[in-house]
């Protein structure tokens, strides 16, 4: 992006212009008045800027609205299609993706499902996914998946052109060392091990990409929009067949020095095997003392069944509710799966001392505000500091919500500093 001089006419104009953009994007649609009120310009220079702005496709008109008697004034919004980004979240299942333009209005989403135990290519299959929901981009090489994804979303405006970020939200992360995916195995995320893997994608599609780690983008949605908001320093817990965590510290996401900060999933913890003993990325630590397949046998135990974690944990928080020995058995095995998610949340606890600890995933928010408790009691017996624990409360898909937010930051940033070349 040409970033105008300090100090110059054109700087001055970069920065009116990107008020303006924000005023839009927050307010919807305003006359010129209004937007001169908002941005303290006079009246010819927010004529001059709405020239500009639409000169540049990024505003439009839209409409005319009545005032006083004899007095009319156009109304400007936004160009939704002056840009869009993309947001997928990429599970062994399949891709989930969704499509927005840039006042964030979703105009497509798609599920692929994932063809095999392969996996498939990975450029071929976010391509696909994309086309499936509505993108028009360049023509690859035909394949098998590409083939399978009709749009089930008219985006017709959709290019690899207009969309400025595409986020994608995977197991594991992106080790900026080597630029390979890590923190995951062929068979977390079959088809993704290749070499400088953001470089490949956005290469593959001509779009820009950004490869980030699924609970972080959890996080991200929960800073913004759920339990996390005004909160600076504050741990995420993912738990579901797969455990996982983020850290938000100083009201930034932490990362890490190889992008492995809260895969807690691999951290040694007392109780449970470690990675002497059974290999680097077997199960180990925290993940085989409370992980997905750990919450089912520990409540299999006590009498509980289920499908899932999830599912047995529902049944577990039901049959507690009730009365006698079955009741009995159900509360403690409760109490069991709590005090072994304590026990790792203690040691994040210990170094971290967040504000307040966010829990989200299936096994977490099946168990509701019953597990919550048990698990802050057991932690509060463990630790010294004593930070509240909260349910999440995104709804839909956190991962898919993350990312959006994410890519439109970005997308915005570009654009709305692009009106005025250096």
């Amino acid at each position: 992006m040409n970033q105008p001089t300090p100090g110059t006419p054109s700087l001055l104009r970069a920065i009116n212009d990107r008020a303006a953009l924000r005023a839009l994007l927050e307010r919807g649609p305003l006359t010129r008045p209004e937007i001169g009120a908002l941005t303290g310009l006079s009246k010819p220079t927010a004529s001059q800027l709405l020239i500009r702005l639409q000169e540049a496709g990024l505003v439009v008109l839209d409409g005319i609205r009545e005032g006083l008697p004899g007095r009319t004034a156009e109304v400007y919004r936004l160009n939704p299609d002056a840009a869009h980004v993309a947001a997928l979240d990429v599970k062994r299942a399949g891709i989930d993706v969704r499509i927005a333009d840039i006042t964030g209005t979703v105009v497509g989403e798609h599920h692929l499902p994932t063809p095999g135990r392969s996996g498939g290519d990975a450029v071929e299959r976010v391509r696909a996914a994309l086309q499936g929901a509505g993108a028009r981009l360049a023509t690859a090489p035909a394949s098998a998946a590409t083939a399978a994804a009709p749009a089930t979303t008219a985006a017709s405006t959709v290019t690899a052109a207009t969309i400025r970020c595409a986020v994608i939200g995977v197991e594991g992360a992106i080790d900026p060392g080597t630029g390979r995916l890590a923190y995951a195995t062929r068979k977390d995320m079959p088809g993704w091990q290749i070499p400088d893997l953001v470089r490949t994608l956005g290469d593959g599609l001509g779009v820009p990409v950004a490869v980030e780690n699924n609970v972080n983008l959890v996080a991200q949605a929960e800073q913004a929009h759920g339990a996390g908001r005004g909160h600076r320093d504050f741990v995420l817990l993912w738990a579901d067949e797969g455990l996982g965590s983020a850290l938000v510290l100083g009201g930034r996401l932490h990362r890490g020095a190889t992008g492995g900060a809260g895969e807690v999933g691999y951290m040694p913890t007392p109780g449970a095997p470690t990675a002497r003993e059974t290999g680097r990325y077997a199960n180990h630590g925290y993940q085989a003392l409370t992980g997905g397949p750990a919450v089912l046998k520990i409540l299999r135990s006590y009498g509980v069944r289920g499908t899932g974690p999830a599912q047995a944990v529902r049944n577990a928080v039901r049959t507690a509710a009730s009365t006698g020995s079955r009741a009995d058995d159900a509360r403690a095995g409760l109490r069991d799966v709590a005090s072994r998610l304590a026990v790792g949340l203690a040691a994040i606890t210990s170094v971290v001392d967040p504000e307040i600890i966010v829990l989200t995933g299936g096994t977490l928010l099946a168990g509701g505000d019953t597990l919550r408790g048990l698990v802050e009691h057991e932690l509060h017996a463990l630790t010294i500091p004593r930070p509240p624990l909260v349910l999440s409360t995104v709804e839909g898909n956190p991962v898919l919500a993350g990312a959006l937010d994410l890519a439109l930051a970005t997308a915005r940033e570009e654009v709305f500093g692009s009106t005025v070349p250096s």
